[in-house]
């Protein structure tokens, strides 16, 4: 486990233009005695102003991953990075580190314990000194590592429960940053009206909160719209929400995103039953810029239309890329869509990432079993291929002996990362030299 300061990690982020970065995030929920390991031991990285799509088969996780980034979830272990501030943390990793440093303690304890049981039978007292220096060292080489850990721990439940605060706390030091020298230096008839401004800057920025620059497009429109609120309603919560009071820049708002994402403003005032499917899921594009995020996690968001409206939610995604600088986190099971919207794509089965690399390079050189398989199964409107194609079915248990070599994430190339073990990595590695793809 890597053991980086915050100010370090920060600086990694600002050098690399890293806008989020999920380490080994972990989510488990509880099934009765039993546990579902939903998501584990995720790793990611995204840079600003790209679309980093997520795709897998019903049930691999990568929506799960979504929510537990927006911390819809409280996540298990891992940590995540936004603008290189940690915005969630579990403790599960920490707590199973302590658990395999006690257990080591405890056998290295018990070894020297014995020793020196051994070493009294037999008389000799300098050995059996000797083994208990060695009991001492050990202990205090033990409670600095556990102290280490309880740190570590420490620091994550802070970081979790107080990155809003410790957000609103920087934004009203820009603000008095800001305002301060301009105050100041102003005469008497300007002075008034500058501190008008600076307590209403000061106002918002106290309300500020650094999950509003990550927001959620997510995937079934008719559900995640209150069918009793107004659209005027519904995509002005979150300035409401945020402090602002002027109902006439509220209103302008909410005419300006209406009219990005291709409504008008007389749609302000109906309510959500009013709308087709495509319209719906508008409405939800519209809710999720007006607090101009950073970062947007678009959940299937075109899963429940109809295939004519799922390519005009995709372009209007793509144009609010580009007008608004978006970096985009694109969910979805279908391949073809990821691959036309995505700049890098990461393939999850079974709760893990097993391979993740640029659009083009996926479709080109496609490496883990599970990715072939994916692939094999996009259908292509040719009936004289479609009556060839084969299907690649995707057996783990078949492909794979994890008994011994264990497997974990390893670049097989500059930017292309696979799930694999020692042999199964010099086996791709030599299909990508001889340029075979199956």
């Amino acid at each position: 486990m890597e053991n980086k300061s915050p100010e370090q990690i920060r600086e990694y982020m600002h050098e690399n233009n890293i806008l989020l970065k999920v380490e080994g995030l972990k989510q488990y929920f509880k099934m009765g005695h039993k546990e579902l390991r939903a998501v584990d031991d995720v790793s990611f990285e995204v840079k600003k102003g790209e679309v980093f799509g997520i795709v897998g088969e019903s049930g691999c996780g990568k929506t799960t991953t979504g929510r537990s980034i927006i911390r819809l979830y409280d996540i298990t272990g891992g940590s995540v990075y936004f603008e290189g501030q940690r915005i969630a943390a579990g403790t599960r990793t920490y707590k199973d580190e302590l658990k395999a440093v006690r257990a080591e303690y405890s056998a290295e304890y018990k070894k020297l314990k014995k020793r020196a049981e051994e070493c009294k039978k037999s008389g000799d007292t300098q050995a059996e000194a000797q083994c208990f220096e060695d009991i001492a060292a050990l202990k205090d080489k033990f409670d600095a590592k556990a102290a280490e850990i309880m740190a570590e721990i420490r620091s994550a439940k802070y970081d979790h429960t107080h990155c809003n605060s410790q957000y609103a706390q920087e934004q009203c030091k820009l603000v008095d940053e800001k305002f301060r020298p301009l105050i100041d230096a102003a005469d008497e008839s300007s002075r008034a009206e500058l501190e008008k401004q600076y307590k209403a800057e000061l106002r918002l920025a106290r309300n500020d909160r650094i999950m509003n620059k990550i927001q959620m497009i997510f995937q079934d429109p008719i559900a995640s719209l209150n069918p009793r609120m107004t659209v005027r309603e519904i995509i002005s919560e979150g300035l409401i929400i945020r402090g602002i009071r002027d109902k006439k820049y509220i209103d302008e708002q909410v005419y300006k995103v209406l009219n990005l994402v291709g409504l008008v403003p007389e749609h302000a005032g109906r309510y959500p039953h009013e709308f087709s499917g495509g319209q719906r899921q508008r409405i939800g594009i519209a809710r999720s810029i007006i607090l101009n995020p950073d970062l947007i996690i678009a959940d299937e968001p075109i899963s429940a239309l109809d295939v004519s409206i799922q390519a005009q939610v995709i372009n209007l995604l793509n144009d609010l890329r580009d007008s608004l600088g978006l970096t985009i986190i694109f969910i979805a099971h279908d391949l073809s869509v990821v691959k036309y919207f995505s700049d890098r794509i990461a393939v999850m089965y079974f709760g893990k990432i097993v391979e993740l690399t640029t659009s083009d390079e996926l479709f080109a050189h496609p490496l883990h079993p599970y990715t072939k398989s994916l692939l094999s199964a996009i259908p292509l409107p040719d009936p004289h291929f479609e009556r060839k194609r084969k299907r690649i079915i995707y057996n783990p248990i078949a492909e794979h002996d994890y008994s011994v070599d264990k497997p974990q994430m390893r670049e097989v190339k500059p930017g292309h990362f696979i799930y694999c073990n020692n042999a199964e990595f010099e086996r791709y590695r030599a299909e990508l030299e001889g340029g075979k793809t199956e």
